[in-house]
């Protein structure tokens, strides 16, 4: 599995997978981001919530995004996708990435194809708590809903999606099942 962008944390990302021509219109760059993101963004598990549809992850379903944990602002990540279903077989990119100096953290890239090719992602918010994430690409084409938990209680998800909305991405969202 690619993911140009994450999981991401993807990612997040990540956290997550975007392949060429997925949004052909151009859109407004993302904002740049407004606070600084805790290093502890780049441990644990992160889920999608929702996402920008891309070519990347068509027939992607409980997507996520597994970081061990960072060392000096360097840190590996697990972007795990299930094709077919939440429950169907897992396809797992594992890739490495550091926070970009000077940014609080809430800038970094991922390095893909043995670092051939690398990805900005832009954490543009945060819960005061941790238990969700805004990412996005710089050019403002991708955006990802991340989530600590698999699932968002209705209220949490509808305040991250309007948020997002605020942060002026108007394209169609995706919801990727989540397993449980």
């Amino acid at each position: 599995m690619t993911r140009t962008p994450l999981l991401v944390l993807v990612l997040a990302a990540g956290l997550s997978i975007v392949g060429a021509g997925a949004i052909a219109s151009a859109w407004a760059a993302a904002p740049q981001p407004t606070r600084p993101v805790s290093a502890s963004f780049y441990s644990g598990r992160w889920y999608e919530i929702a996402r920008v549809p891309n070519a990347g992850q068509r027939d992607c379903h409980a997507a996520s995004s597994q970081f061990p944990g960072t060392a000096a602002g360097a840190f590996k990540v697990s972007q795990i996708c299930h094709k077919g279903s939440a429950s169907g077989p897992a396809r797992v990119f594992n890739t490495t990435g550091r926070v970009l100096p000077g940014t609080n953290a809430a800038k970094f890239e991922m390095s893909f194809f043995g670092g051939i090719k690398k990805q900005e992602y832009w954490v543009l918010d945060t819960a005061g708590d941790g238990a969700w994430a805004i990412m996005a690409t710089p050019g403002g084409n991708y955006v990802w809903l991340m989530s600590r938990r698999p699932a968002m209680d209705a209220a949490a998800q509808a305040r991250g999606v309007a948020r997002i909305r605020s942060l002026g991405y108007g394209q169609k969202l995706e919801y990727p099942a989540q397993a449980g």
